[in-house]
């Protein structure tokens, strides 16, 4: 009877000692978990939308967001002369999204639809494709 007891004990350490080591192998190779939004529940980025053809940046370019595909996108702004923008993306109840638009109001270029991670801190670059050619 004792020895039951004992191999019971045992199993249930080296149960959790394997759990233990799963986890840490997950966080290992792919880190820990950085949220989207900063501590005011915003995620400021910087956006540069160039042709893809041409290379040359993209003046007027509207970006807007949603939480869902389907969702009503927000205005978050326009690209100036130079193709860049800065907008703060609001928080957005979605796991995956939040999800953007690159939209051209004058229709030389595709519209873009895109899903992003979190991109805070880095140099994105946009290429939109001609409608034109």
């Amino acid at each position: 009877m004792a020895t039951f007891a004992i191999m019971k004990w045992l199993h249930n350490i080296l149960k959790g000692a394997s759990f233990a080591t799963a986890l840490f192998i997950f966080q290992a190779c792919y880190g820990v978990y950085q949220p989207l939004y900063d501590e005011y529940g915003e995620a400021p980025m910087t956006f540069s939308l160039v042709s893809q053809k041409t290379g040359e940046p993209l003046e007027n370019i509207k970006i807007l967001g949603s939480a869902a595909k389907a969702g009503d996108m927000q205005d978050l702004g326009t690209t100036g002369a130079d193709g860049r923008c800065s907008v703060i993306l609001p928080y957005l109840r979605n796991v995956q999204g939040p999800y953007i638009r690159f939209q051209d109001p004058e229709g030389i270029y595709f519209v873009k639809d895109t899903t992003l991670a979190d991109l805070r801190n880095r140099e994105i670059v946009i290429k939109l494709e001609s409608a034109r050619e």
